[in-house]
């Protein structure tokens, strides 16, 4: 589904990526993990198309997307892959429903369409009472899965998470970790995470340990 090839990666005089290949399958959940400074967090941000190789090529199903314009680029982001980063980024001013409904609205879906997709996935959540809700009435777990729902709402092929249970305490990582594997039996949803939590990277199909630029090894459970 998603094809990496060769990916390199430098700032200024400092390599980041030194030729990584690496292939990710539809419905899978594939971790990345690594010292600080290994490149987890560029390499994500590669994948999903925030940023651009210096050389190498990323393919999803076929489609080459450093061959797109901005906007085509920006229009494919949209539709096909959804964001999780370690601090929700929420918008303060919009209500939990709302900042679910936002990525719909701007992939251009109409109103009635977005509100009912986000509430099925808010209700899946386990968030339809928090639904009119802001920000700073809802808990770091809601936050988060709030945070989730968003990411979904346009069905992408692919949600790539940052540290997405980083800023969490024990009991919400654990129900956010299981989010993710109910989210890939209900929709079939394939997961990129970059995570230092180790419980959450034994937890996934295959972990990409990185070092200096590199993969080191790969580890599969050879359960998706």
């Amino acid at each position: 589904m998603i094809q990496l090839r060769n990916i390199t990666k430098s700032f200024g005089s400092l390599q980041v990526l030194r030729g990584i290949d690496l292939d990710i399958e539809k419905g899978e959940i594939v971790s990345i993990v690594g010292p600080s400074g290994a490149g987890k967090t560029t390499l994500l941000q590669i994948m999903g198309t925030l940023d651009k190789p210096d050389q190498g090529t990323v393919v999803f199903d076929g489609l080459d997307v450093n061959t797109l314009s901005q906007k085509k680029l920006s229009q494919f982001r949209n539709q096909h892959i959804g964001f999780v980063f370690q601090f929700h980024q929420l918008l303060p001013e919009f209500t939990a429903l709302e900042n679910v409904m936002i990525p719909a609205f701007i992939g251009g879906t109409g109103r009635r369409e977005a509100q009912q997709r986000a509430v099925e996935l808010l209700t899946f959540m386990g968030l339809q009472d928090r639904a009119t809700h802001k920000p700073n009435e809802l808990s770091g777990g809601e936050k988060q899965r709030v945070a989730v729902a968003r990411a979904l709402v346009n069905r992408p092929t692919v949600v790539m998470a940052d540290e997405p249970s980083g800023s969490l305490d024990s009991q919400n990582k654990e129900e956010l970790h299981r989010l993710f594997f109910d989210l890939r039996q209900q929709y079939g949803q394939t997961f990129v995470i970059v995570t230092h939590d180790e419980a959450l990277a034994d937890m996934t199909d295959r972990t990409i340990h990185l070092k200096d630029g590199e993969i080191e090894k790969t580890v599969s459970l050879l359960n998706f």
